[in-house]
């Protein structure tokens, strides 16, 4: 049987998506022990459901949608408070000018005031480079709502980053 968890010609497969969904994983949550916890979560139950990969057309939008489902459910469950005693993994230095490192800073923070529908689409949007279309299969919403929620995203977070607490709002008269 060939072995359906890594195949280097394909990418429907479950393990050449994982540092995508680390990626993700880690700008929607934060920080990367939850990250890493939800990807395992989302592995875990990718794997649970392996009967099923014949049938799924696209393996991204299916394990993006199943962390986004499992991050909600994370969301909505009150969260258990854990404490880390050893931790033996050195962190990658990296190297960065103390200006950009203050940026990303800055918009990590601004991103984290977004309502979490408008941060899952302009992460997946800008973050995995999915179209419109593949984002509303993914969080199982209409294609205008991806779009209204993506405009609405990039206008908050513009005002954030630009020091602003709200987004100028037009009053509509009749």
């Amino acid at each position: 049987m060939q072995n359906d968890l890594y195949d280097e010609n394909g990418d429907d497969h479950l393990l050449t998506w994982v540092p995508r969904l680390r990626r993700y994983a880690r700008a929607l949550v934060g920080n990367r022990e939850d990250a890493d916890d939800l990807v395992q979560d989302t592995l875990e139950r990718a794997l649970a459901k392996s009967a099923l990969w014949r049938g799924v057309s696209d393996m991204r939008a299916w394990l993006f949608g199943m962390m986004h489902n499992l991050h909600v459910d994370g969301v909505r469950r009150p969260k258990l408070h854990t404490v880390i005693l050893d931790d033996d993994t050195p962190e990658v230095p990296v190297a960065a000018t103390q200006g950009e490192s203050l940026a990303v800073m800055d918009l990590q923070a601004a991103l984290e005031k977004l309502p979490v529908e408008q941060r899952e689409i302009i992460l997946l949007i800008a973050l995995e480079d999915m179209s419109y279309a593949e984002v509303a299969a993914t969080l199982g919403i209409p294609i205008g709502s991806v779009m209204s929620r993506l405009s609405r995203g990039r206008e908050r977070l513009r005002s954030l980053m630009e020091g602003q607490p709200d987004p100028v709002r037009l009053k509509v008269v009749k």
